[in-house]
């Protein structure tokens, strides 16, 4: 642990270990820290691994890496609390290289690409917690471990240390988190046989079913409920803003009970055997949260950064992309002999310039608009179903005259100027 390291990386998630696989490859020295007993051991996510931003770093990883089911279809449910207004794509091209995303389990996904990292060239070291940035004069020249002689020096350390990334705050990077900037998410593990889950989601052995429910999985607060389907297993979660959780004084093990025996979602579970259960936090504040990303000595990625698209659920794709740009700008610095603070920046320009910044810039408002808005999830969704659940009820009524009472269902009593206004608003936030 003496010896000096190009880039130290705190944090074995997908940002960390493509910022390391990236570096390692150029022929760098470099150092990957992980505070559990294995890469993915503290690591959560739902369990989609999108396609493009990995095989940016390992061309057709998907021959290697252990990866559950490609994702054919991908299913969108405004749920009430007895019925649903669905929407579907469905690709069989999807399902053939190469592919669209995957359903991944994070403990597997993880070691494997921390491996690949090592097998680069990388050092991997497990059960070390990083206690703090080592500053002198004004630059990070290293880590302090919780190990004996635990101090580890490089020219450049990369902060992939989690949304709450207590070394960002350290360094002054980044505020505390509001709660309405942050969501809480618990997940289930439930296994199920092979042929159980291709036929309750009508799939075949090696396709896949995502679904995103919205409304009633969340009582009406901002946030999703998600099921993926693995080979044998499902994960189920829902996550809601910590701000509406502690407002409405739920807890998320409650809301995933909720979730999980909702006549909607309980079919397709049915005589399943919990694996596992998870718990974790996910930045949403978006565009407006981003803290420093860049200091002397020193980048942020991944969701220390706070690089998490809420409104698609986007977040491992933005982690990968973050590590490897990460990486690309200390190389860069590296052959050009200059690592100062002015170099890295650089970093920043690179994601901005990327899918990440033009995604949360063009989203920057939504989060915040739909959190003080809770009639988008509390009032439309319920009144979208029961004005569909009637326009397609055959009661003998004449279809004008069920056209008529499915829009007034849908304004309800807020008159037509104040869901136009309420449109014009999502609208707005979204475009």
């Amino acid at each position: 642990m003496s010896e000096k390291f190009d880039v130290i990386i705190v944090g074995a998630g997908p940002a960390g270990s493509a910022c390391a696989y990236t570096s390692a490859k150029a022929g760098l020295k470099v150092l990957l820290i992980e505070r559990g007993e294995y890469p993915g051991a503290k690591n959560v996510m739902g369990g989609i691994l999108y396609r493009k931003q990995l095989e940016d770093i390992i061309p057709e990883f998907w021959k290697d890496a252990p990866l559950e089911r490609p994702i054919i279809e991908q299913r969108a449910w405004l749920m009430d609390k007895k019925s649903c207004v669905t929407s579907s794509v469905k690709n069989e091209e999807w399902g053939e290289s190469p592919y669209n995303c995957f359903s991944v389990l994070r403990a597997k996904f993880d070691q494997w690409f921390a491996n690949k990292a090592v097998e680069a060239g990388a050092l991997l070291i497990n059960e070390t917690v990083v206690l703090e940035c080592i500053v002198e004069n004004g630059k990070v020249v290293g880590v302090r471990t919780d190990r004996p002689d635990g101090d580890v020096y490089a020219d450049v350390v990369v902060l992939a240390d989690g949304v709450n990334s207590l070394l960002a705050k350290q360094l002054g990077f980044h505020r505390e988190l509001r709660p309405d900037e942050v969501a809480l998410c618990a997940m289930e593990v439930i296994n199920l046989p092979k042929d159980v889950i291709n036929d309750r989601f009508n799939v075949g052995d090696n396709q896949g079913v995502a679904i995103e429910i919205f409304g009633d999985g969340t009582k009406g607060n901002l946030g999703t409920c998600f099921i993926y389907t693995n080979k044998e297993s499902i994960n189920i979660g829902v996550g809601a803003t910590l701000s509406s959780m502690v407002k409405e004084k739920i807890k998320p093990y409650e809301l995933l009970e909720y979730v999980k025996n909702h006549p909607m979602v309980k079919p397709l579970i049915k005589d399943g055997e919990s694996a596992e259960y998870l718990a974790h936090l996910i930045p949403e504040g978006g565009y407006n949260s981003i803290p420093k990303l860049y200091g002397e000595g020193v980048l942020v990625v991944g969701d220390a950064a706070q690089f998490v698209n809420g409104i698609h659920r986007e977040g491992s794709n933005m982690a990968m992309t973050s590590g490897r740009l990460a990486a690309e700008t200390i190389i860069e610095a590296k052959q050009k002999g200059d690592i100062s603070e002015s170099a890295l920046s650089r970093y920043r320009e690179k994601v901005m310039n990327s899918f990440i910044g033009k995604d949360l810039e063009k989203y920057k408002d939504a989060t915040h608009t739909f959190e003080t808005n809770p009639q988008y999830f509390k009032e439309y969704i319920p009144l979208m179903n029961k004005a569909a659940s009637s326009f397609l009820s055959v009661d003998g009524t004449p279809k004008r005259d069920k056209q008529k009472a499915a829009i007034q269902t849908m304004i309800g009593n807020k008159g037509k100027l104040a869901v136009a206004k309420d449109l014009y608003r999502a609208w707005k936030v979204m475009k």
